[in-house]
């Protein structure tokens, strides 16, 4: 079998490159697997790309397969799609998922890969990672039917958030943004949408996803008293300020930080990392996630495509990259 591949590594700060590697000979209980698109979730990878993770942070920030150390040369990423060239009977020729960064082919424990289910696409199993985030803050969150709920942040962990809010009956759920673009996604998903100054008030919880002190600040003005703010946004090493004199106290506001790196305390009696991955891949099922995915490039482009995604001169939601079947 082939045992060559190509990988994505972040030289250093804004600047990346290609490697050519051999892989190792896989053990018992491994699988062989070849990409056949990866996803770039575009808030964690570009402050990664820009050298943004905090020196305290870097242990906390790892991939679980992730090579080199912050700030580089570092090989970075987490959601990949192939099929198991070699493995277990169960698993040979089966398309799965693997928190697997940028590269061709890979060689991972077999307990590392979720089977993606016939009724999810492979271009979209590369959103199982944040529907998995998305999965998690909704289990610390505890939505209740018929809440009011607003989602300040329309990228792909909001995004992501909305569109499971959307099944939960009787709420009223609004996407809210300062891009007036997002009002498409928003519709795909079959939520509101709203710009910041125009969004509803009164709301029983608010996740915020826009990783920014104006959203955080908008995110509490919208609560209701003793309401929620839910805070996904990861900010690296930016300090934020937060009107937190006027009604914050009066009113019994609340904000809880959520993050998908620990099962939530609420299911973690009862699932496991895989439990939860499972779900999450289960859930992309529903077709009309594929409008999180909002651009594509060849894997060979990502050098190029990174420095343009930082900077915003490509907008997305999920940048996908394609594999060359031939690799």
């Amino acid at each position: 079998m082939n045992r060559s591949a190509r990988a994505f590594w972040l030289r250093s700060p804004g600047h990346g490159e290609m490697r050519d590697i051999r892989l190792p000979e896989p053990a018992e209980g491994e699988v062989v697997v070849r990409t056949l698109y990866s996803g770039i979730s575009r808030g964690t990878e570009t402050l990664v790309f820009r050298g943004g993770v905090p020196t305290g942070q870097y242990e906390a920030m790892r991939a679980p397969f992730q090579e080199g150390d912050f700030p580089g040369p570092v090989k970075y990423g987490y959601l990949n799609v192939g099929v198991v060239e070699e493995g277990p009977d169960e698993l040979a020729g089966r398309t799965v998922f693997c928190l697997y960064p940028h590269q061709t082919r890979y060689v991972v424990p077999a307990a590392a890969v979720t089977p993606v289910p016939d009724s999810v696409p492979a271009g979209r199993a590369v959103l199982a990672g944040t529907v998995e985030t998305a999965v998690n803050a909704l289990w610390d969150a505890a939505p209740l039917v018929g809440d009011r709920i607003a989602v300040v942040g329309g990228g792909m962990v909001g995004c992501s958030v909305a569109a499971l809010l959307a099944r939960f009956p009787g709420v009223r759920v609004q996407l809210v943004d300062a891009d007036p673009g997002r009002a498409r996604v928003a519709e795909a998903l079959g939520v509101g949408f709203a710009l910041p100054g125009e969004a509803l008030g009164e709301c029983d919880l608010v996740v915020h996803a826009s990783a920014t002190e104006q959203g955080l600040a908008r995110a509490l003005e919208l609560l209701t008293a003793e309401g929620t703010v839910v805070e996904l946004s990861w900010y690296g090493d930016r300090r934020v300020s937060l009107p937190l004199g006027e009604s914050f106290h009066s009113r019994r506001l609340v904000i809880r930080s959520s993050q998908v790196g620990t099962v939530s305390p609420a299911r973690r009696g009862s699932r496991t990392y895989a439990d939860r991955l499972a779900l999450a891949v289960d859930l992309l099922a529903a077709p009309e996630l594929d409008a999180l995915v909002t651009g594509e490039s060849a894997f060979e482009e990502l050098p190029d495509v990174m420095p343009k995604l930082t900077s915003g001169r490509i907008p997305a939601l999920c940048h996908r990259i394609r594999y060359d079947a031939s690799a």
